[in-house]
């Protein structure tokens, strides 16, 4: 394994590469750029490779060195697969042979570090987590199938940001903090950081997220590129670091729409059959959240004002129950974390067994709570068996009533689509999160396909907007999110800016 300097040095993000010339290699092969990085697709990828132009090995090499050139500053890699050019150049020689196994066939990917990786290190963010898996999750094992070349690791909020209520977003033990590349001081968010920012900043084509409530479309929200968080059960959950196995779910983020349609259908082992959606004649549910930051009722705004101008009947809509879903959703979700968890921590060798052995290594180890405690941890201590009818009432309640918010909402207003802000303007890294509008809860709880796509900007922060379908309208989710995109084309190339 090769592990990145985790050295934080805002000083010299002048030096940093946005774009470099074009070049060509002798061999007539393109050289790519890092403009040409941020705006490449999976398709224009695999038909230049397809047509000799570009190698997967050269790909490759292009984000190593992006990674090696920008990643010190940023710290979202963790890690490096030593195996990546020669899995690239595997996937040359399929492609030589006529076997390419379809659009992922040579594309580096980067991973959450909370997902089983053969031969790199998984530790969710924390140091009690040092011996590697014994194999791949099943995610992994799909995007291997496809041809994806494993790059590496990425940063993310430790345990997923269910450590403690106070936790910083984008902080690990193992990786210290992943910063937001627009401003360098400002929150990533998480617990997807270090995908979300590098995919933002092209350290990757794609990257893997997972969520359980936020994590993948709040990070992709506050990088300005686009999250997925897909119908729970599409994409395998073995081997990947638990919350609640009853809606984790691993995701893609990306630069671009059909990037992450692409990516997705990789890890559920699907067919690819994916064409944008169109605006026009679709009817659009817009929780507005107003109130929480001007900006964001700014760019709310806007949106619905594109929206119109492209066709679409956008009705405000309020979706209920959402303090009753909180209430219920938290004390549920410590019950199903102690159960997974420890299940989880089985598979492990040389890791603790239990959340007490867990609680008993941080408070041992020096950095460990160096920057937030594990108040989640100890709660997990007064945790109810899983046959425990209270806790079979709660969780009861809050995935009924979380449905009941989509699907009454999408009923009566005859709704393709809900909309709302996916973040506010991202705050300082440093210190606990502060509370925010909290629109992935609805769509997590109930298990129903969300996405992130970017909207605009508070000044350079980047703000999104989430598309919220009901239940297995992933597909339709992720058109109308590609027709969104093709309408708004706001996503900008990440500015480094130390500060605003």
């Amino acid at each position: 394994m090769v592990w990145l300097a985790c050295e934080q040095d805002h000083g010299h993000f002048a030096r940093l590469p946005v774009a470099r010339a074009d070049r060509r290699a002798g061999n007539g092969r393109m050289q790519l750029s890092a403009a040409d990085l941020d705006r490449a697709t999976i398709p224009l990828l695999a038909r230049r490779m397809a047509d000799g132009e570009l190698t997967s090995s050269g790909l490759t090499r292009a984000y190593l060195r992006r990674i090696a050139e920008v990643d010190r500053v940023l710290r979202a890699v963790l890690a490096v697969d030593p195996t990546a050019v020669r899995q690239a150049e595997e996937s040359d020689r399929r492609r030589s042979r006529g076997e390419s196994r379809g659009p992922m066939d040579g594309i580096p990917v980067l991973l959450k570090d909370n997902i089983d990786t053969e031969g790199l290190a998984t530790t969710a963010g924390s140091r009690a987590l040092r011996v590697p898996p014994r194999a791949d999750a099943e995610v992994v094992t799909r995007l291997r199938a496809a041809g994806a070349v494993v790059l590496g690791k990425t940063n993310m909020t430790e345990w997923g940001n269910f450590r403690s209520p106070q936790a910083t977003s984008g902080w690990s033990a193992v990786g210290g903090q992943t910063v937001n590349p627009h401003v360098l001081d400002r929150t990533p968010c998480g617990s997807s950081s270090g995908s979300a920012v590098a995919v933002a900043a092209s350290l990757a084509q794609v990257a893997v997220g997972t969520e359980t409530n936020g994590s993948i479309v709040s990070p992709a929200g506050h990088s300005g590129v686009v999250g997925f968080k897909p119908t729970p059960g599409r994409v395998g959950n073995a081997g990947i670091v638990p919350i609640t196995s009853l809606r984790d779910t691993a995701g893609p983020l990306a630069r671009h729409v059909v990037d992450a349609a692409i990516l997705q259908a990789a890890m559920e082992g699907a067919d690819l059959s994916f064409t944008p959606g169109t605006l026009r004649g679709t009817r659009v549910g817009v929780w507005r959240r107003a109130g929480f930051d001007p900006e964001v009722d700014r760019v709310m705004e806007s949106t619905v004002d594109l929206l119109r101008e492209n066709g679409v009947t956008a009705v405000d809509v309020e979706l209920p129950h959402q303090d009753v879903i909180h209430a219920a959703d938290r004390p549920a979700m410590i019950v199903e974390f102690r159960h997974d968890l420890e299940q989880y921590l089985r598979t492990r060798p040389g890791a603790p067994g239990t959340m007490r052995e867990l609680i008993e290594f941080n408070e041992d180890d020096p950095v460990e709570l160096s920057r937030f405690g594990q108040e989640l941890f100890h709660d997990t201590g007064k945790a109810r068996p899983l046959t425990d009818p209270v806790y079979r009432h709660q969780r009861r309640t809050a995935t009924g009533l979380a449905r009941r918010s989509i699907d009454e909402v999408l009923t009566a207003h005859g709704l393709d689509v809900i909309m709302a802000p996916t973040n506010g303007p991202a705050w300082p890294a440093r210190g606990a999160d502060p509370a925010g509008p909290c629109t992935a809860l609805p769509a997590a709880v109930a298990g129903y396909p969300n996405v992130s796509v970017p909207a605009g900007f508070a000044g350079p922060l980047p703000l999104g907007v989430s598309f919220i379908g009901g239940h297995g309208a992933d597909d339709e989710v992720l058109r109308f999110a590609a027709a969104f995109e093709d309408a708004s084309r706001v996503r900008r190339t990440p500015a480094f800016l130390p500060s605003v």
